[in-house]
């Protein structure tokens, strides 16, 4: 049974809020997870009937704590709720520790919200793409209207950009790869 409510979300953000308490590999790397939700949309859709989409699966990942609060400061979470298909690449908390001293910081800020818009959006690929179909595709069309180059080494390994994917989850609406690095989009 579906219910609207603010409770899925404020509990997310409690999770997040401890999980982001935590001490990072980076000591300088500090990140605050705002409280403010949005008000409207399909990510404000409870329903433990179902299994998980991909905001879902992000919010529940340990790995992805930074990734859900760069999420939210983009107010992207509707999109990651959409019926789909999506493919979402999916940088761990190391990946955004490896960034320089800083980096995530700024791009928390609201005044950088349009360059989190495009980075995050930079990660997502309209359609399903999996390992069945990702292996031999030259390039991927991702949200941004830019492409990503795919590569499977000798050894079976796919890379996104130079990026390994090191997992993948299926969602309700489309795939998760995680990936070993942030990818950042070409310069406009």
């Amino acid at each position: 049974m579906k219910r609207i409510t603010k409770f899925f979300f404020r509990s997310a953000i409690v999770v997040l809020a401890v999980g982001c308490s935590q001490p990072a590999e980076d000591p300088a790397v500090s990140i605050e997870v705002s409280e403010e939700l949005p008000e409207q949309g399909q990510a404000m859709v409870v329903d433990d009937a179902s299994e998980k989409n991909i905001l879902n699966i992000a919010i529940g990942s340990p790995d992805h704590t930074t990734l859900v609060a760069a999420v939210q400061a983009a107010q992207m979470e509707n999109v990651l709720v959409n019926a789909g298909p999506l493919t979402v690449f999916a940088p761990t908390n190391e990946a955004f520790a490896a960034l320089p001293p800083g980096t995530v910081e700024d791009l928390l800020k609201p005044e950088n919200k349009a360059t989190l818009t495009r980075i995050i959006t930079y990660h997502a690929a309209p359609g399903a793409y999996t390992g069945a179909n990702i292996k031999g595709v030259m390039g991927i069309g991702q949200a941004t209207g830019d492409k990503v180059e795919v590569v499977v080494d000798e050894a079976g390994d796919t890379y996104v950009n130079g990026a390994k994917v090191i997992g993948t989850v299926k969602a309700t609406n489309g795939y998760v790869h995680v990936i070993d690095k942030v990818l950042l989009p070409p310069e406009e």
